[in-house]
């Protein structure tokens, strides 16, 4: 992946002077086409194309901003209550994810997003311990955050 960045880098730079016009959007214009050069010659760069993956961590990023703003909604909506009635408390999240690298990505992305907080992990990371702000049911929090962002970190990095 970073030899192609490289790649396409040093494309857009050759672009810039073989037009000899030096400006940000020639540089622009260079890189597009070094990205459609290596998706051309794909089959002769030994790894995957790079923008694929580019694209999912935009997705990871939007999945992010969607469930940073439907929380806070649902966070406003438990507040301003006449009569609050939510049952913080904490649960065990089991995670599928190996690196430590993915383990802190979810944790922060929890951490993140208002209502949730990440307590601790267990000594093997295969568990996250979360605080919820309104806990509700336990089975569906977890499936919740499986489906979102663990499933959009796991695209990311494997």
């Amino acid at each position: 992946m970073a030899f192609q960045m490289i790649l396409n880098i040093i494309i857009a730079i050759m672009w810039m002077f073989l037009s000899e016009n030096y400006t940000f959007s020639s540089f622009i214009s260079g890189y597009i086409i070094g990205i459609l050069l290596l998706l051309a010659f794909q089959r002769f760069i030994p790894d995957n194309f790079y923008m694929i993956r580019v694209v999912k961590v935009i997705r990871l990023v939007l999945l992010f901003f969607k469930e940073l703003l439907l929380s806070n909604i649902e966070i406003v909506k438990l507040v301003y209550k006449p009569k609050p009635s939510f049952e913080p408390g904490i649960f065990a999240l089991p995670t599928e994810l190996k690196s430590n690298w993915e383990i802190t990505m979810l944790a922060n992305l929890i951490t993140l997003t208002p209502g949730t907080l990440s307590v601790a992990v267990s000594d093997d990371n295969s568990t996250i311990f979360i605080h919820a702000m309104d806990l509700g049911d336990v089975e569906e929090s977890i499936q919740a955050i499986k489906d979102t962002f663990e499933k959009a970190i796991m695209e990311v990095t494997r």
